[in-house]
């Protein structure tokens, strides 16, 4: 669940960044897919951190 949640998150940010540097619709797209990969892959070390310490 967190993975998703950061995920969706990190498209969002990175969807507003793009906007707000100018850019168009394909630079917001392009922006929101690498904040989310980027995101979520916090969100699984995350995971596994609180997995491995919640024992």
């Amino acid at each position: 669940m967190i993975v998703l949640a950061s995920a969706l998150i990190g498209a969002i940010w990175g969807g507003y960044r793009a906007k707000r540097n100018g850019g168009n619709r394909l630079d917001m797209a392009q922006y929101a897919a690498g904040f989310a990969i980027a995101f979520a892959l916090l969100g699984l070390v995350v995971t596994i951190v609180i997995s491995r310490t919640a024992l």
